[in-house]
C-alpha cells in the first residue's frame, strides 16, 4: 500500500512546528493512518527519540516505519494511557492527533465511507466492532436518529431525514450507501447537494465510531501522560470537535468549564501555544482540497504547582 496514496498529512509543517520537537524525546501520533506526520517527526528525532503510532485500522499497519525508534500500537486512542504503560512509558513530550479521515478510507468502497460509490453501509474503523452504520439507521430511535444528524451533521432537515428513515426501514434494510442516499435525497438542497450528502455520512460515521467521546478521553488522558513543557496538537474538520478542543485547551476540562483563582486569573494546565486558530494556506488547499476545513490547534502543558 502506497502511504503517499493513502493520506496526504495535512498542515504539517505547522504540526511539526507545533510539537517543539526535542531529539531525544517521546512523541505519539494517535492517528497514524498513512504516517504522513509519523515520518516527519522521525526526521527531527535523534538516536534516544521515540515514536508512538496509534491506529485501530489494520489497513495502517501496512505503513508502519521500519526504525527501531518506532512503535506501531493497533489500539483506538482512547486507550493511550494503557497502551503506554504496557510500552514502559509513564510520560511523553507531545501527541498529536489529525482528526480527520484518511483518503484511503473514502477511495475504498467497500468501507462504506463515501456516497461517490454504491457499497455496503459500514463506516467502522475498527472493522472488528460490533456496530456499523446500518446497524445503527435499522436500530435507532427517530428521535435518536435526528439527534445524530442535527448534532454531528449540523443539518437543519434532521428530523425529516429521520422520519424519512425509520419509515424506509420498514420496507427494506437500509444496507448500502446508495439506498441511503436515495431516502435522503428528496430533503438535500441541490444546490449544495455534495455538501449535505456529507454532513449526513460524516454525522453517521461520528456515530459509529464514537468519535466525540473518544476525542474526549484522549484530551483528558493527555493532561496525565504529558511531561510539563510538553505539547497537544490537534487537527479537527468540524464545528463540534473544534469547539471542544478549543474549550479543552482553554480551560483543562472537557466542558469547557473556566475556573478561576482568588484573584480572578484562570486556573488552567495549558498555555495556548496559537490563540488564534492555524488554517491551511491557499497553496496547501490547492494542492489537497481536505485541508480547507482543517483547523490546528496547539497547547503546552504547564508546570505543575
Amino acid at each position: 500500500m502506497n502511504p503517499t496514496v493513502y493520506h496526504i498529512p495535512a498542515l504539517l509543517n505547522e504540526c511539526i512546528n507545533g510539537l517543539n520537537i526535542k531529539p531525544n524525546g517521546t512523541y505519539v501520533d494517535v492517528t497514524f493512518g498513512g504516517g504522513g506526520h509519523s515520518r516527519a517527526i522521525m526526521e527531527h528525532l535523534g538516536e534516544g527519540g521515540r515514536l508512538l503510532g496509534f491506529d485501530q485500522d489494520m489497513d495502517a499497519l501496512a505503513n508502519r516505519l521500519n526504525d527501531s525508534r518506532f512503535t506501531f500500537v493497533h489500539a483506538n486512542f482512547s486507550f493511550l494511557k494503557n497502551f503506554l504503560r504496557f510500552h514502559d512509558i509513564e510520560h511523553v513530550d507531545g501527541i498529536l492527533a489529525d482528526l480527520g479521515v484518511s483518503f484511503h478510507h473514502f477511495d475504498a468502497a467497500e468501507r462504506g465511507f463515501s456516497f461517490r460509490q454504491d457499497s455496503a453501509l459500514d463506516m467502522r474503523m475498527n472493522r472488528s466492532s460490533q456496530e456499523d452504520a446500518t446497524s445503527v439507521l435499522m436500530t435507532r430511535g427517530e428521535e435518536e436518529l435526528a439527534s445524530i444528524f442535527y448534532l454531528y451533521g449540523e443539518l437543519k432537515q434532521s428530523r425529516k431525514l429521520a422520519h424519512a428513515i425509520v419509515k424506509q426501514r420498514q420496507q427494506e434494510t437500509i444496507d448500502t450507501t446508495g439506498k441511503l442516499v436515495n431516502v435522503v435525497s428528496p430533503f438535500i438542497n441541490k444546490k449544495q447537494e455534495k455538501k449535505e450528502l456529507a454532513q449526513v455520512f460524516q454525522a453517521l460515521r461520528i456515530e459509529v465510531n464514537h468519535e466525540i467521546d473518544v476525542l474526549k478521553r484522549l484530551l483528558q488522558q493527555s493532561l496525565d501522560v504529558l511531561n510539563p513543557g510538553g505539547r497537544l496538537v490537534v487537527i479537527t474538520y468540524h464545528s463540534l470537535e473544534d469547539r471542544l478542543v478549543k474549550n479543552f485547551m482553554r480551560s483543562g476540562n472537557v466542558e469547557g468549564r473556566i475556573e478561576k483563582d482568588f484573584y480572578g486569573r484562570v486556573n488552567t494546565p495549558w498555555k495556548l501555544v496559537n490563540n488564534k486558530v492555524i488554517v491551511a494556506s491557499e497553496a496547501e488547499v490547492e494542492a489537497n482540497p481536505r485541508s480547507r476545513s482543517a483547523k490546528l490547534r496547539i497547547a503546552e502543558k504547564l508546570a505543575n504547582d
